[in-house]
């Protein structure tokens, strides 16, 4: 038997989003999963600003793709 018994496994590490730095994903790290204040309102201000778009392969933004496609 090994020397584990009783014992809890270490914390599930992941990498905040804004440093890459690692995170302990425990209830005890208050921004996670960001490590610090400073990362999580740095993503915030990104988002805020446009900085994550999703691409547009739709139509156009001015609608001619979107009326040919409908009339075709």
């Amino acid at each position: 038997m090994t020397g584990n018994a009783g014992k809890t496994p270490p914390p599930r590490l992941v990498k905040c989003p804004a440093c890459g730095r690692d995170v302990p994903w425990l209830p005890q790290s208050r921004y996670r999963p960001f490590c610090s204040e400073r990362c999580r309102n740095t993503d915030l201000g990104a988002w805020a600003s446009g900085a994550y778009r999703i691409p547009q392969s739709g139509p156009s933004e001015d609608g001619e793709e979107w009326e040919s496609k409908r009339e075709g």
